[in-house]
């Protein structure tokens, strides 16, 4: 449940940030008429992420099972390429994101009415159409027939959104960068346990081979209905008994994909110092 929540969290704190600084320049020059086609725009967003997400849930029930399991690991994979990117895209962009919104929200202003939804639902659907993704390959991974999964997402998002209206009113400040940062280390570690789910889904509609070769099975030690066993299962999508493969993916993308996010920039050597200059009327031997 906690990997679900922090997937609500940080994705739904991402979109908030973006509305509070749509709706804050707007107010801020006094542009209050462009409030409306600016909601319209995010209402669109977030309507079309929900009819995604329920496409995903409803839509592969009449598949079979080997169809399902196919489309499943597929998506899996698909998902976690794309957070990925995103993780790695806010840790570059977070510091201009701002002033890149305010420009294309000037750009849209220019343009008129039609310009601004689609400005405010372009903004917003890609942040809603990942979560929607990645929300639905998390929760298979980690609580099919459940609904604690789903519950964490909906506790994640309206923490985000409080957060996000905190912000907006100026009764809030931390540091975003170090958040954004944290928050995506641990999102790397939820997306290598979905990928391995992933991988387990594509061996068991038969796309990959090796279903029946264990690296190791810890289940004696560590019951999957235990409360432990559920903790690591939520958390990180711990599996008991994983295929040679599964584990052998989850370690190729985990290990190098965590240490490039946290790696910090790297930064120009600085070239040697001058010698200091001789003292202004020092004496002169004679």
């Amino acid at each position: 449940m906690f990997g679900n929540y922090l997937i609500g969290l940080r994705e739904g704190l991402e979109a908030s940030l973006v509305v509070c600084i749509l709706v804050a320049y707007l107010v801020k020059t006094d542009r209050r008429d462009a409030l409306r086609p600016v909601w319209l725009g995010i209402a669109i967003a977030c309507g079309i992420s929900l009819a995604f997400g329920a496409m995903l849930e409803f839509g592969t029930q009449e598949l079979t099972f080997e169809a399902q399991e196919l489309l499943g690991g597929t998506l899996s994979i698909i998902s976690v390429a794309l957070v990925t990117w995103m993780v790695f895209w806010m840790k570059r962009t977070a510091r201009h994101l701002k002033a890149e919104l305010h420009g294309r929200l000037d750009a849209a202003l220019a343009m008129g009415t039609g310009a601004l939804v689609a400005t405010a639902f372009l903004a917003v659907g890609r942040e809603g159409l990942e979560t929607a993704l990645f929300v639905w390959a998390s929760v298979r991974a980690s609580g099919e027939g459940s609904s604690a999964p789903l519950i964490g997402v909906l506790l994640g998002i309206a923490t985000a959104i409080v957060l996000g209206w905190l912000f907006y009113r100026g009764a809030l400040r931390i540091n975003l960068a170090k958040f954004f940062t944290w928050t995506g280390a641990m999102l790397v570690v939820v997306a290598a346990g979905v990928l391995a789910y992933g991988v387990h889904d594509l061996q068991e509609a038969r796309f990959l081979g090796g279903l029946g070769n264990r690296a190791f099975d810890v289940s004696g030690a560590v019951p999957p209905d235990s409360w432990y066993g559920t903790l690591l299962k939520g958390v990180f999508n711990f599996q008991p008994d994983p295929t040679v493969l599964q584990l052998t993916v989850w370690v190729l993308y985990l290990l190098p994909v965590l240490a490039l996010f946290l790696a910090g920039p790297r930064t120009p050597s600085s070239p040697p110092a001058a010698p200091p200059a001789p003292p202004t009327g020092a004496a002169q031997g004679g």
